[in-house]
């Protein structure tokens, strides 16, 4: 039954990682996004229960509807989180929530959504290449875990593309990614590009080339070897980083080479954006043209980190505009 348009308002939309959930509110139409706040995902049972507590935190009012981007599949009513432990019914949700309307999307489904929405304060080029007008576009992104999507020219605008494309195998370059693959497969039967490329990954990585020289693992964190890498003050560290982003321009490449991107290709995720000037400098974005005979197809894609605060917030609105379009008189 079609609705009207007020009918959709306040909004709720969220952005739920493996770390954190990020909520803000758009309160009614040609208002912007109000209200973000990020919370601990650890600290609730679902959903549900962090949004009650964001809505009471800032003391907002009872949203109608909701858009949620989620790192996970979306696929039936029952989701369970891929790196956390939550476990939810959408319909349920919608329930206990009292929502009219509650839209579930992948959270780089999402992140796709947002990227016509981002001006230039919010973009970081590395390296050279101008996008094409109406080609796709590329997404990749390293956080909890390796979110992998992109946008693909429609009659309507873009159609972003929901996949799952961090947990393909992690492809070695040279005899020494082999030799770190090799080390890390004898604790997971299956190296995805996620196992590495991800807060954990680079754990991982820094782990391995201890291993493979000798040295002992410190257990450093992931921020700890990014701090330590950057500033050259411990050689394992620092090979571990230019190792991630070496890699990380090779699966970059990858997605670029499968979309098409001629677009240009965008990096997300809460890693890449922390690590400051020195991307600009890393082994990433020589590694993404190196390609054989395609190099120079793809030394002409444009490369951009996204430093936008709140983009997977701004992706889910826009689901929520698609779907009030559909529905309203």
């Amino acid at each position: 039954m079609p609705i009207s348009l007020a009918d959709t308002y306040p909004r709720l939309v969220g952005d739920i990682g493996g770390t954190h959930a990020r909520f803000a509110m758009q309160v009614s139409q040609g208002m912007p996004i109000t209200e973000p706040l990020a919370l601990p995902s650890s600290d609730f049972a679902g959903p549900a229960e962090a949004i009650r507590h964001y809505l009471e935190l800032a003391g907002l009012p009872h949203p109608r509807w909701a858009g949620l981007a989620i790192a996970t599949p979306i696929s039936g009513d029952m989701l369970a989180m891929t790196n956390n432990g939550w476990k939810f019914s959408v319909s349920e949700t919608r329930e206990k929530l009292a929502l009219t309307h509650l839209r579930m999307l992948n959270d780089f489904t999402a992140l796709a959504l947002a990227l016509p929405k981002l001006g230039p304060d919010d973009l970081m080029q590395v390296g050279t290449g101008k996008p094409e007008a109406e080609k796709p576009i590329g997404l990749i992104g390293p956080g909890t875990g390796l979110g992998v999507s992109g946008l693909i020219p429609s009659a309507q605008g873009y159609t972003a593309i929901e996949g799952e494309g961090g947990h393909s195998t992690m492809p070695a370059f040279n005899a020494r990614e082999a030799e770190l693959i090799a080390l890390a497969r004898k604790k997971f039967a299956h190296v995805s590009a996620e196992r590495l490329l991800s807060g954990p990954g680079l754990m991982m990585l820094y782990q391995v080339i201890a291993v493979s020289g000798g040295l002992p693992d410190k257990k450093l964190q992931a921020d700890e070897i990014s701090k330590r890498g950057i500033a050259g003050s411990c050689p394992v560290c620092r090979e571990a980083l230019d190792t991630f982003c070496a890699m990380l321009g090779t699966v970059a490449a990858d997605v670029a080479l499968v979309l098409g991107a001629r677009g240009g290709v965008y990096i997300g995720g809460g890693i890449i954006p922390r690590l400051g000037d020195y991307f600009a400098t890393s082994p990433f974005r020589a590694r993404f043209e190196e390609k054989g005979r395609f190099s120079s197809y793809v030394a002409k894609i444009p490369t951009w980190v996204i430093h936008a605060p709140w983009p997977g917030l701004i992706g889910a609105a826009s689901s929520l505009d698609d779907d009030a379009g559909s529905m309203v008189l």
